[in-house]
């Protein structure tokens, strides 16, 4: 039994040199790696300073080269080349991110170069052309006319129309530079709600326009027809338009598929309003909202100027129209629906008696009478956020013949 437990002892003790050593083993090893990493930070180190200390170097080196290069010029520009004006530069190009600007700012000299510098930014690419169905398109809307209505709400509901009630996609070129006239006076309310429709229409529709409300000034007979023609005539000072589209204040579309752009014939878009059961009245019928491109409008001579009062000026220009040998386009009826607003016949916009005369000389007085024979006088022009407000004067309407 004693030599047993004198053996178990000995295990026991040499149990425990061995853990130790293993335990020395393990801390020896790591003592070891750490050194290494250590020593390899140290490396590192020293290269990383040394890289420094050479790029110092050859920098102080290139600063007393440029100084005696520069002495040096001095003496050759006062002993050999004084005489004849020109002076020697020098451009240090072995400088990091050197540019000819950088030196320019710093006032040191340059020598110029054989070839001259490109401009290194890129050109923006070309916007490509704006679809002719934008795809943010809503389709049927909503229109109602309750809702209080304020000028500084339309205003926060369209930031992206700058001064004049201007506006272009910034992200495509459009097909069409549309100018929007309006023909106006006392329908301070209506132009809220239009704004407020229209112009988040136009912008889905991706469409460059401006917005004009032409206001007659006066208590005169009112002159719708004219008014369009000085829109027309006003607009092409602001830009180089050429679509127009002429629309009533009080006529809001239904559906923003209904694309105020210009065609390929005299488009008339207002073909189904509320006002009349939503149906064409007539097949003449060209009232409400129309567009011309700049050559149909010019070919028809614009519209008639001696349409004093409500009435026959629409019929006048779908004459026009016609006996130019061109023809109304229209839109699906479905889409060409309008809401109006509802309001009372204005004072002194009464039902012109002459109408229906003057519809019947249409041939006879379009060539005399229109954007050729235009007169007026503008009293202000005021840029608004939302639109641009053109006050003129238009005149008065000849006196009628007596009866009797």
């Amino acid at each position: 039994m004693p030599v047993a437990a004198s053996a178990l002892s000995w295990l026991a003790v040499a149990g425990r040199s061995s853990s130790s050593a293993m335990t020395r083993l393990m801390l020896g090893r790591t003592l070891e790696r750490i050194c290494k990493g250590v020593l390899l930070l140290c490396l590192l180190h020293f290269l990383i300073m040394m890289i420094l200390y050479f790029d110092v170097y050859s920098q102080r080196f290139d600063l007393f080269s440029r100084f005696n290069n520069g002495r040096n010029g001095s003496r050759n520009n006062v002993s050999g080349a004084a005489g004849n004006g020109h002076h020697f530069y020098y451009y240090n190009l072995s400088r990091p991110n050197a540019t000819l600007a950088s030196y320019a700012a710093t006032g040191e000299q340059v020598v110029p170069s054989s070839q001259p510098e490109t401009n290194q930014t890129p050109s923006p690419k070309p916007l490509p052309p704006c679809p002719e169905n934008p795809p943010g398109l809503v389709g049927r809307l909503l229109i109602e006319f309750s809702s209080q209505m304020t000028m500084e709400r339309v205003q926060k509901e369209n930031p992206n129309v700058t001064e004049g009630g201007r506006y272009t996609p910034p992200d495509c070129q459009p097909r069409w530079k549309v100018a929007i006239i309006i023909p106006f006076r006392h329908r301070e309310n209506h132009l809220k709600y239009w704004l407020h429709y229209l112009h988040p229409i136009l912008r889905r529709q991706r469409i460059d326009y401006g917005i004009y409300i032409i206001n007659q000034l006066g208590e005169d007979t009112f002159n719708r027809a004219k008014l369009l023609n000085v829109g027309y005539t006003e607009a092409l000072k602001e830009a180089e338009y050429d679509c127009f589209i002429f629309s009533d204040v009080d006529l809001i579309p239904m559906d923003d598929r209904n694309l105020y752009h210009c065609y390929d014939q005299p488009r008339h878009f207002a073909i189904a309003m509320d006002k009349f059961g939503f149906r064409l009245p007539y097949a003449g019928y060209f009232g409400g909202v129309s567009g011309l491109s700049k050559k149909q409008f010019l070919k028809i001579n614009g519209f008639p100027n001696e349409y004093w009062g409500w009435g026959g000026e629409d019929d006048d220009i779908y004459n026009r129209i016609t006996l130019n040998g061109m023809k109304v386009s229209r839109p699906d009826v479905r889409l060409g629906r309008y809401r109006m607003i509802k309001h009372e016949r204005d004072k002194h916009n009464e039902p012109n008696p002459q109408r229906f005369n003057k519809i019947q000389n249409t041939k006879n007085t379009m060539k005399k009478d229109g954007i050729s024979s235009l007169t007026y006088r503008v009293v202000q022009v005021k840029r608004y956020p939302l639109y641009t407000n053109i006050s003129v004067e238009i005149g008065k309407p000849p006196p009628r013949p007596f009866k009797g």
